[in-house]
């Protein structure tokens, strides 16, 4: 790590984007440097100016969280847009949550799920899980209980002992066809995730 240190800095300092994101995770980890927020905003800063994505990333969750900065919530959302237009499922997941709780913006179901979609296909857990709960409740989507087992099962199938949980609880509203279709659009969606194809569950 010292020696990583050394050289990231080298071509962090000549402005090499990757290198600036790299010394910036060293400082917000403590790796051979002390654990220092505010230097890790720094080179977070300078690579997300230069459009790197997962400097973009992490710098919207330094801002979220209030590591280095003072918490902002509309910086937050700024910086996890670049990133989650450049798809980074991460923050397009992030970004769903905000929406979704209203947190820096006006609550917005349509744009969560917007955004939660854009994760889930990528295979992204947590939002596959909250995607299947708006299904469930209706939430920016017309209710349907097929899509939300569908998108739950999968958040479920990666392990997610809430996600088991709630698809059961959905399973419980639905006939044994329903529950047989939605089985059925998931391993269908899981494939499609798996060759990186757009279009999952895309009824609504």
């Amino acid at each position: 790590y010292k020696a990583a240190v050394k050289w990231y800095r080298l071509a962090a300092e000549q402005g090499d984007a990757s290198a600036q994101l790299n010394l910036g995770q060293m400082y917000r980890k403590g790796q051979n440097v002390p654990q220092d927020y505010k230097a890790a905003v720094k080179w977070f800063r300078l690579a997300a100016e230069q459009g790197d994505a997962k400097a973009q990333f992490n710098l919207g969750t330094m801002y979220a969280n209030g590591h280095g900065v003072p918490q902002d919530h509309k910086a937050a959302v700024k910086w996890y847009r670049l990133a989650a237009e450049q798809g980074i499922a991460r923050a397009q997941n992030n970004l769903g949550w905000i929406y979704n709780n209203g947190q820096g913006v006006p609550q917005d179901y349509k744009a969560a799920v917007k955004w939660y979609r854009l994760a889930a296909e990528q295979g992204n857990a947590l939002a596959q899980a909250k995607l299947g709960l708006m299904y469930a409740n209706g939430q920016g989507v017309p209710q349907d209980y097929i899509y939300a087992h569908m998108w739950v099962n999968l958040a479920a199938a990666s392990g997610g002992k809430d996600a088991t949980k709630n698809r059961d609880i959905i399973a419980k509203k639905m006939t044994s066809a329903q529950i047989a279709k939605a089985q059925r659009l998931a391993t269908e969606c899981a494939e499609k995730i798996r060759k990186k194809e757009k279009g999952c569950g895309s009824k609504y």
